[in-house]
């Protein structure tokens, strides 16, 4: 395992640079200590069976995290195939290469408390089974997704794959309150499975289900999350022009699954 703190240097054989043949995680880091980390290390592992490459040993995940300081800080792995093999044939024996970097952080506290605004996208995710969950290295879809507002109102654009279901926003996860039921997206065939949804499927009631854009006109509650930010309440939805299509008041009702989310990463409501 070729194991490597910094990422400017990457060789341009690198799989990873040259095919997205690797995976990642982004985690969140507190006075040195990982917050969701055993659910990062089994999103990785999933990953490592599903591409086929060995799974790196724990001492070596963790070795970053002998840098991190004091208070908040984000932990970004990266790890690729290497490099070798022949076009997009991979080699037979591969020898990962492990990168990563540290850097503070800070929450946004002001859309834990206020709410944020969301849009729909126009684009349309592929659906790969094989793939769904993972936090693999080919991240064009939400590149191009995210492409589409530059307007700072806007915190997120929401996500359906080619036959119209729901997935999630670009980089966060989708949770709502309907009919008094806390409901998610399902993930069997597109999409990324966040550390912070394992989580709260462990903790809370929530059900994995299939679900259209319109699905959201008619929730109590909206929420974003992941790993990093926490919870966000979703205070308008837009679709995918800008104009409005609901607004929520971000109340009482919001507080109980932020709580749960927010105790996972550490987190305090103010």
């Amino acid at each position: 395992m070729t194991t490597e703190a910094a990422i400017s240097d990457w060789p341009l054989e690198d799989r990873g640079v040259a095919y997205g043949d690797g995976l990642f995680e982004t985690v969140l880091v507190r006075d040195g200590a990982p917050l969701l980390w055993e659910q990062h290390l089994a999103r990785l592992a999933r990953g490592c069976r599903v591409l086929g490459m060995p799974v790196p040993a724990r001492e070596a995940l963790e070795a970053p995290l002998g840098e991190a300081g004091e208070g908040l800080s984000v932990l970004k792995l990266i790890l690729t195939r290497g490099s070798g093999g022949r076009g997009y044939a991979p080699p037979t024996t591969p020898d990962p290469r492990l990168r990563w970097r540290l850097a503070p952080f800070a929450p946004d506290a002001e859309r834990w408390r206020e709410g944020v605004r969301v849009r729909h996208c126009r684009l349309r995710f592929g659906i790969q089974p094989l793939l769904a969950g993972l936090k693999h290295l080919n991240r064009l879809e939400n590149v191009l997704a995210r492409a589409e507002w530059s307007d700072a109102d806007t915190a997120e654009g929401l996500l359906c794959d080619s036959e119209g279901q729901l997935v999630e926003a670009t980089c966060m996860n989708l949770f709502w309150q309907r009919d008094g039921v806390l409901e998610t997206p399902r993930l069997d065939r597109c999409g990324v499975a966040g550390t912070l949804r394992a989580a709260l499927l462990e903790r809370a009631p929530i059900r994995e289900v299939e679900a259209t854009p319109e699905t959201l006109e008619h929730v109590e509650a909206l929420w974003l999350g992941n790993s990093l930010q926490g919870l966000w309440p979703v205070a308008r939805l837009d679709d995918a022009e800008g104009s409005p299509l609901r607004r929520w008041s971000v109340g009482p009702l919001h507080r109980p699954l932020q709580a749960l989310a927010h105790e996972a990463l550490g987190y305090s409501l103010p």
